[in-house]
């Protein structure tokens, strides 16, 4: 009976006290324990008709006990509830204790007797402050209220949560201004918001670093309201704290992720700019080296920069240009860990941070081929924003040397010639001289204005039929009969696996290509200042069977042929060279001619009077390259 409060000068504690004035009662009221009835006044022994031995609540109520069941179950300790039961034209009130409840039962929502009524009245406002008191505890956030009537507005309550929040025990902060949470990082603009709000009387929401009791800091979320009585006049402060410190790091994460990428592009901007017009305007390899460091070297970001250039016979990365300190020694082994030797070996950027100073190095390469590498050395990390961005410069400079090597090939006899031997089949000339069971023989190649390659090849052991036949199984590539003799022919090849050009694009001439019977010797000439392994590597990778037979150097000795070729080539357009290399080749100077000028002008794409008069002007520069007069 300790859930029933007769409250009519009984002690709460004094039970027959109050089961003699619940017998007065004239509504049912029970009390029920675990579905056992505990208790029953005289109207609710006569309404269910319950005797001695029948205590059970499913029995004795019946399918009203189903219902209420799920009621009190659902029904919070302390507190009270109103259930209108429809099939039974009833209210009942439920009072919930902590080892039972105590249910009235009112017919018709009329009928209930003064003391009844009176006794729910009484738990009612109880009952509510019972709610709002619990509900304030088991709050998730932070919950305090203040009383600015005391001096210096203290705390006169702090939730669980709140407790938990900031580690102080309610006996430690009660009496105190709220204030005491605030710390050296704490902002002076969002506490200068809350002491203006309160000086005005109005509700504000603010965000600042915190402190906990064991000096940890921590970003709240304050919500501070005033509470005013019947008459408007503010009794007290509510406030609500919320811990948003995931939510905060993660916003300031991000500001200063938008801020570092804003300076990168800013400054970047400007690098890649002034690079990309180094790459342009440098005349050799070794001056676009040192503007490139030095360009990169007066960003206040970079410590210093170096390009260097792997040596296969000493195992060393040599520097070819340098500025600030470069390595020691002028070399790095290709076989430490130094950054630069890593991106040389997996040809990727590497980075590497120690005592707080960061060495990135980014590899040179174009189509395959190995230029150097490039260092850069600075006091702060470098993130993979920056490293994209520094790994897009490192190619716009490996395209620069590229394009100065292959300049240089023209206009060189310092060369490495290479011996090669393919057995690829990719290569169309190889697989012709299998399937056809025929010689070809490099003769030139020819850049079209459609930006493709063709070579011409003398064919000889096979007829035109046997040729065109061989070619319909080749996977890309295109052959074409140019000129047909007796024991020959002249072929033009295109597509596929263009070696030529795929060569010239890598600054290394072709000099000769020999196929016979699946096989094929070729000669390259490659600068003696270009990686020369990795030309050969690189070659070696695109097509299988590829063995060296040979490496010969040349040095330079007046002007030679290939310097002649060239200062000549360089006076012809395309189409005038073209004219002169297919009749020349295709036997037009010789007599009887095997071809005609109609043919080679259909062979070009172009009139027979167009491709005589492309024919005469190359044949007057030919004239005026050999007698003086070029």
């Amino acid at each position: 009976m300790d859930d029933v409060d007769t409250e009519r000068g009984s002690p709460v504690d004094d039970a027959a006290a109050a089961a003699r004035a619940l017998e007065h009662v004239v509504d049912p009221v029970i009390a029920v324990t675990e579905g056992t009835i505990t208790y029953a006044n005289e109207a609710a022994r006569d309404a269910f008709e319950l005797g001695d031995a029948d205590r059970e609540a499913a029995t004795a109520l019946g399918t009203r006990w189903t219902h209420l069941a799920t009621v009190i179950d659902e029904t919070t300790v302390g507190t009270a509830r109103q259930v209108d039961l429809a099939d039974h034209r009833e209210r009942v009130r439920i009072h919930r204790g902590t080892s039972g409840a105590t249910l009235t039962f009112e017919r018709d929502g009329t009928g209930a007797d003064a003391t009844a009524e009176s006794v729910g009245d009484s738990r009612s406002g109880a009952s509510d402050r019972l709610v709002k008191d619990r509900a304030l505890e088991e709050a998730p956030v932070g919950i305090t209220i203040s009383d600015p009537d005391r001096e210096d507005n203290p705390l006169v309550y702090v939730n669980e949560a709140y407790e938990e929040m900031t580690g102080y025990e309610f006996d430690e902060v009660v009496g105190r201004n709220c204030r005491f949470l605030q710390g050296e990082d704490s902002d002076e603009a969002a506490i200068a918001d809350m002491a203006a709000a309160i000086d005005e009387d109005r509700p504000v929401t603010v965000e600042l670093k915190n402190y906990r009791k064991d000096g940890t800091e921590f970003w709240n979320e304050v919500t501070i309201a005033p509470v005013r009585d019947e008459d408007g006049r503010v009794t007290n402060y509510v406030g609500f704290q919320n811990d948003i410190t995931a939510r905060k790091e993660a916003e300031l994460a991000l500001e200063r992720q938008t801020e570092e990428l804003q300076y990168i592009l800013d400054r970047v901007e400007g690098l890649i700019q002034d690079v990309t017009a180094v790459v342009a305007g440098s005349t050799d390899r070794s001056e676009l080296e040192r503007e490139v460091c030095a360009r990169i070297a007066a960003e206040d970001a970079y410590d210093g920069v170096w390009i260097g250039e792997r040596n296969p016979a000493t195992g060393t990365i040599e520097v070819r240009s340098s500025v600030g300190d470069g390595p020691d020694g002028g070399t790095v082994a290709t076989d430490t860990g130094h950054p630069a030797a890593e991106a040389l070996a997996t040809t990727d950027p590497a980075v590497e941070t120690v005592d707080g100073l960061t060495r990135a190095a980014f590899p040179l390469s174009y189509n395959g081929i190995e230029y150097g590498v490039v260092t850069i050395r600075t006091p702060r990390a470098i993130d993979d924003r920056e490293t994209v961005i520094l790994s897009a410069l490192a190619r716009a400079v490996a395209s620069g040397v590229n394009a100065r090597e292959t300049s240089r090939v023209l206009a060189t006899d310092a060369v490495v010639a290479v011996e090669l031997e393919v057995t690829d089949r990719t290569l169309a000339p190889v697989a012709l001289s299998a399937a056809a069971d025929c010689r070809l023989e490099y003769s030139r190649s020819v850049h079209r204005t459609d930006d493709e390659t063709a070579s011409l090849f003398t064919v000889t052991g096979a007829s035109a039929d046997e040729i065109t036949a061989a070619a319909d199984e080749l996977a890309d590539a295109d052959c074409r009969i140019v000129v047909e003799r007796d024991e020959e022919c002249l072929v033009e090849v295109t597509g596929g696996e263009d070696l030529v050009g795929w060569l010239s694009e890598r600054g290394v001439r072709t000099k000769a290509i020999e196929a016979e019977a699946g096989r094929a010797r070729v000669t390259l000439e490659i600068p003696r200042s270009s990686n020369v392994r990795s030309v050969v590597e690189a070659v070696e990778d695109r097509y299988d069977g590829t063995d060296v037979r040979s490496f010969q150097q040349r040095e330079p000795d007046g002007e030679t042929r290939q310097e002649f070729a060239a200062r000549l080539e360089e006076a012809l357009t395309d189409r005038q060279f073209g004219a002169l290399q297919r009749a020349y080749l295709g036997g037009y100077f010789e007599w009887p001619r095997p071809t005609t000028g109609e043919e080679l002008a259909q062979s070009m794409g172009v009139s027979r009077p167009t491709f005589h008069e492309h024919l005469r002007t190359a044949e007057a520069k030919l004239c005026r390259a050999f007698f003086g007069d070029a």
